[in-house]
């Protein structure tokens, strides 16, 4: 398992909840705005052992509440399950960051009880997703099964969708508005460049670029909000 980063304390990454995230390396997409780039490829290496992890949330214990598991992508992990399990019998909730290309994983982890929320990644409108997500082969079908399955809420779950000037224009807004139609909860939040970005060179919207955006997507879904955006 390539446990590639630890955040002790969180309190934006569990909605409700005090937490820590553990970051996995290794992924399936290539983003080109993806801003843990250090991250994506095979040869990623740990910088923490399981033990490191486990030892840290027994220390935590009636401190923190959950672990958020992301990435990478957490679902190519193949002990992820055990690892769930053995964060799961220290007492604490576990939230999931996913692309959602694994629809049986995320169905397997949630069915028997191992996740506790869930947060997908929209990664655009579904004819532009394979330039947003930098895969050319992508099998759309797969995070259609994936969102599919979430808005049936048998998990607490929350997409969410990162608008980067460059990939993103109001027909994908348009698309994701009448595929989530009437999801619980949807976010859509800016990008923010850094040293770290895969490609370099994207740039940010202005705060009223979004709100036209939410504009969009409000009538399919009502609740859909802004995240992370200064007034």
């Amino acid at each position: 398992m390539k446990l590639c980063g630890l955040q002790k304390t969180t309190l934006l990454d569990f909605p409700g909840h005090v937490a820590a995230t553990v970051f996995l390396g290794g992924c399936n997409f290539r983003c080109p705005f993806c801003h843990n780039s250090g991250l994506l490829g095979n040869e990623t290496e740990s910088t923490f052992t399981k033990e490191d992890i486990l030892n840290f949330l027994k220390k935590r214990k009636g401190i923190l509440e959950g672990v958020c598991i992301t990435g990478g992508e957490p679902t190519l992990e193949e002990d992820l399950e055990p690892f769930i399990k053995e964060i799961r019998e220290l007492g604490y909730l576990i939230k999931l960051d996913t692309n959602g290309y694994q629809p049986e994983v995320l169905k397997y982890l949630v069915l028997h009880g191992l996740l506790d929320y869930v947060a997908m990644d929209i990664k655009a409108g579904r004819e532009n997703y394979s330039k947003a997500a930098g895969v050319c082969s992508l099998k759309i079908k797969n995070i259609e099964e994936s969102a599919a399955f979430l808005i049936t809420g048998t998990v607490p779950y929350e997409f969410r969708t990162t608008a980067v000037k460059g990939i993103h224009g109001p027909h994908d807004f348009q698309d994701i508005g009448r595929w989530l139609a009437g999801c619980s909860h949807y976010y859509l939040q800016n990008f923010a460049d850094s040293d770290q970005v895969l490609c370099p060179g994207f740039q940010s919207f202005s705060k009223e670029e979004l709100e036209e955006f939410l504009n969009i997507l409000k009538p399919f879904i009502p609740n859909a909000m802004l995240r992370g955006i200064d007034d």
